[in-house]
């Protein structure tokens, strides 16, 4: 492994796995959105080293989940970390032919593929056969687009009308999405863009989870949904 590689990987580690894992609330909400869609045998695209996979498991509708990983060290620490979690060293383009599954949930994955589109149209042939839906969570708003985002693999931010398009495109239907976390739009654009930070502390994402999120998110889910916002959430029909 290259030290260029292996400085990547501890970045990443650091901010999507290390903050990630303070962003209790956060994760909570994420589930609560997608919910009623993660039924029957689910595939998590880029599980990571598992946050994510551990949460998907215990949904009461899910009866089997197949966790997917492309990076051998991640895949590493998963298994040690979480033994009964069936993992795939791979992508969804490594998926056995034939293979058919109820949902796909992709969190913060799409927007690390170069080729997105072609990785969506694997995402509806996996779920055609039972007409299942994908989850998807993606950063969001083409104009935060900041040097952090390049430093973690980001090709780009989505905007709504790029990812209806790209979903229609690929074979969706039944395509809903809608921003999510404007308060963090705020806060990336301050800290990434403004003042072009290149790291996320553990720290803030807890304060920020604990105290400020909580209420953001109610009012998101309860009284209004966002025209702009630090992600975007989208389901769809294959």
């Amino acid at each position: 492994m290259t030290s260029e590689k292996a400085n990547l990987i501890a970045q990443t580690e650091d901010f999507e796995f290390a903050a990630l894992a303070e962003a209790k609330n956060y994760r909570l909400a994420l589930f609560k959105e997608f919910a009623p869609f993660l039924k029957g045998e689910v595939i998590e695209v880029g599980a990571g080293i598992g946050q994510m996979t551990d949460h998907l498991t215990r949904l009461p509708g899910v009866t089997k989940a197949l966790a997917l990983e492309p990076d051998h060290e991640f895949c590493a620490k998963h298994r040690a970390a979480f033994p009964n979690h069936q993992i795939l060293e791979g992508t969804a383009a490594d998926v056995a032919p034939g293979t058919a599954c109820d949902a796909i949930l992709s969190i913060n994955v799409l927007e690390h593929i170069r080729d997105d589109e072609t990785e969506l149209r694997r995402y509806a042939k996996l779920l055609q056969q039972r007409r299942g839906a994908l989850c998807l969570f993606v950063p969001a708003r083409p104009e935060i687009y900041a040097p952090i985002d390049k430093d973690f693999g980001h090709f780009r931010r989505y905007n709504r009308a790029e990812l209806s398009r790209k979903l229609q495109q690929a074979g969706f239907s039944r395509i809903s999405s809608y921003y999510f976390n404007c308060v963090g739009y705020f806060a990336w654009w301050f800290n990434f863009c403004l003042l072009k930070q290149r790291s996320f502390g553990a720290g803030k994402v807890k304060l920020y989870d604990r105290v400020i999120f909580p209420v953001v998110h109610t009012l998101e889910s309860k009284i209004f949904r966002p025209p702009f916002g630090q992600s975007l959430l989208a389901t769809a029909h294959a």
